[in-house]
């Protein structure tokens, strides 16, 4: 059964779906020096408004931008939900940590409020915000969240479990425990994100988060809805190698690729667009460069962190949203921040237009989390684009 996309609801540090996309052509970047912490000092990071966000009032905003972007009334109760996130409401425990020990009595979290900061916060918020009763799930495989929620309800779809999904993450990683952390490890940056550069400092962190509607071709045929593309294969591994780091051989990684291509039925030559992890570390970089290199290394790549910060869990579900935004507008999105690059490849250092017919969108993850989805138009998008070309 084919599994196609008909809405998409995303919020970043440049804005809405549309307002994102536009600004990511014209090379912006939504990273700019805040402090919004008084004990911490200023740094780079993607903020959707001037403080922090909460999790549950993002993950509203975006699925109800995907309900209308799909022309969906609510309430859905045959819709199924597979919404993750890596660190989830990780913001609210660490207030609640600091009063608890008498640090901020102002802060308004109490103990009673434990049930709706648990870690399937986001997903168990839209599917309240739906009214669905049909199954509810809330995947998380750190960076790899977003792909592996995607791919989830692809496979639910396929099957016949549900007609319609929607799927994603959400991620509002801005909190003094995640900064202080990535600054610990070297892997923070100090001036802004700069993916494949030859001088690259390190990720920047990004709040955001991406749902996508999938609908069985069927369902979606029957109510004329409007296409961007669809899901036809995913591929999944894990390196079983360390916490943090990447396995030094990349040997999983492209078992994960391989597997995406033979599910999907492509071959790499197929391929007209990677949207890569890309997070502008030193070690993610360089891996998956030789990655690319070693399987698809002529097709055309590039990475959004530049512009939207590195959203953790989330960045997977974005990178799918730019992937379906290629397919359908037939533009390729720049490495925003790529200046001198340190590796040879086809990186996309401009808005290029193209014909796209597949897209990769790949991700890579602490404990090892290797992922990669297949996008393809879809026969009435090739039907239109054959119309204007005769």
């Amino acid at each position: 059964m084919d599994v196609v996309i008909t809405g998409i609801g995303l919020v970043s540090a440049l804005g809405s779906l549309q307002s994102t996309w536009q600004h990511l052509l014209a090379g912006k970047s939504g990273i700019h020096f805040h402090q919004p912490f008084l004990d911490l000092d200023p740094f780079p990071v993607a903020l959707i408004a001037f403080q922090p966000i909460a999790l549950t009032a993002l993950t509203e905003r975006v699925v109800s931008a995907a309900i209308q972007d799909a022309g969906l009334d609510l309430p859905l109760l045959d819709c199924g939900i597979v919404v993750g996130s890596s660190r989830g409401h990780q913001a609210q425990w660490e207030a609640l940590a600091k009063q608890s020990v008498g640090h901020r009595q102002d802060q308004d979290v109490t103990l009673l409020d434990w049930l709706n900061t648990l870690p399937n916060g986001a997903a168990i918020a839209a599917a309240r915000l739906i009214g669905t009763q049909a199954p509810v799930l809330s995947p998380m495989a750190a960076c790899a969240t977003g792909l592996w929620a995607i791919a989830q309800a692809y496979e639910l779809v396929r099957t016949g479990q549900c007609d319609r999904v929607i799927a994603g993450a959400v991620e509002t990683p801005i909190t003094p425990l995640t900064l202080t952390g990535f600054r610990q490890m070297g892997a923070l940056a100090k001036t802004g994100a700069y993916p494949f550069e030859r001088d690259r400092e390190g990720l920047v962190l990004g709040e955001g988060g991406a749902v996508l509607v999938l609908e069985s071709a069927e369902l979606a045929q029957q109510r004329q809805a409007k296409l961007y593309g669809q899901i036809v294969g995913w591929g999944f591994t894990a390196d079983g190698y360390h916490v943090s780091a990447p396995a030094p051989n990349s040997r999983m990684g492209a078992i994960a690729i391989q597997q995406c291509l033979d599910r999907s039925g492509l071959t790499s030559s197929d391929i007209g667009y990677i949207h890569a992890h890309g997070t502008a570390t030193q070690l993610n970089d360089r891996n998956e460069a030789a990655l690319i290199q070693q399987l698809l290394p002529d097709v055309p790549v590039s990475s959004t962190k530049g512009a939207t910060g590195h959203t953790i869990g989330a960045s997977g579900a974005l990178g799918t949203a730019f992937c379906l935004m290629a397919l359908k507008h037939q533009q390729l999105p720049p490495n925003v921040g790529l200046q001198n690059p340190d590796f040879d490849l086809n990186f996309v250092t401009q808005t290029r237009s193209a014909i796209v017919n597949h897209a990769l969108c790949l991700c890579f993850g602490f404990g090892g989390q290797n992922g990669a989805i297949a996008l393809s138009r879809t026969t009435d998008q090739y039907s239109a684009a054959s119309r204007v070309i005769d």
